[in-house]
């Protein structure tokens, strides 16, 4: 198998585009949350309630990350934990009063910038390129879980 730049191109679109989503949060007047927060609410926005686990699951953060960035979060009114009544060890995460303001600023940002990531693509281009990008993904996270090397297989 050739060497591939995939892996660069994909860390310098996750860079550059994160740059970009933060210009386009400052230029909508949002000032209650970053883009790596928006990840966040964006999952407990999908599903209300989860784990620090699951929300890591969902947007890629590390526990290490996640757990400093819930605890901004949580001080800012944007979320708040609650210990689970089935098991005390589970604390779940329920979006805060200020979390619901953000959703429609949030979805129009996430929606311009979709719009400046597959300007010039077809729909049919999009969907393809999507079900690759899911098939390397579901790849990563098997390796991911996986102890060993994929590479001594």
């Amino acid at each position: 198998m050739r060497i591939s730049r995939s892996g660069d191109y994909i860390a310098q679109i996750r860079l550059i585009g994160g740059r970009v989503f933060e210009k386009l949060l400052d230029a909508s007047g949002a000032d209650t949350f970053n883009g790596p927060q928006g990840k966040i609410l964006d999952a407990l926005w999908q599903q209300d309630g989860l784990s620090a686990h699951e929300i890591g699951q969902r947007t890629g953060l590390a526990n290490s990350t996640l757990t400093s960035m819930l605890d901004r979060m949580e001080n800012a009114g944007l979320v708040k934990r609650i210990r689970s009544t089935e098991d005390r060890r589970v604390v779940r995460i329920f979006l805060g009063p200020k979390a619901q303001q953000c959703k429609e600023q949030y979805a129009a940002v996430s929606e311009e910038m979709t719009g400046i990531y597959f300007r010039g693509f077809e729909d049919e281009e999009i969907t393809s390129f999507e079900s690759m990008l899911l098939r390397v993904l579901d790849n990563v996270r098997e390796a991911d879980r996986n102890d060993k090397s994929p590479l001594s297989e």
